[in-house]
């Protein structure tokens, strides 16, 4: 069991980062939220009386700004999915162990970027 402790964290560790992870999940789902209905957001605002020209680039505004945000929505929608992930991995035990040198990813590293899988050794591999 010694041994088993050195290449994984503590379930106090684990615990912890279960709590940010799914705090940053509840964070995460109310940010995708917010982005959706910016998204979703049909309200004219008024350029009914406007001229041609003025209209077109606004409505190029609105398709450029609902591409933007249809991007930041599949992008956080990565990000609640890499969470959701790294609570498996709390739930496995596997949990803050580099997927490709197989040491226990820094703590520190772990707190920022709570779904990381990569220690930073690995990372300056790639």
């Amino acid at each position: 069991m010694a041994i088993e402790n050195t290449v994984r964290f503590s379930d106090k560790d684990l615990g912890e980062f279960k709590e940010l992870i799914q705090d940053k999940i509840k964070k995460a789902q109310h940010d995708l939220e917010l982005i959706k209905s910016a998204y979703m957001n049909d309200h004219n605002n008024g350029t009914d009386d406007t001229s041609p020209t003025f209209k077109a680039f606004d409505e190029g505004s609105e398709v450029m700004s609902k591409e933007s945000n249809s991007a930041l929505a599949i992008r956080q929608e990565k990000f609640i999915r890499d969470l959701k992930n790294a609570l498996i991995r709390i739930e496995n035990k596997t949990y803050g162990i580099c997927r490709v040198t197989g040491k226990l990813i820094n703590k520190e590293r772990l707190k920022l970027v709570p779904h990381a899988t990569l220690s930073i050794e690995a990372k300056n591999m790639q």
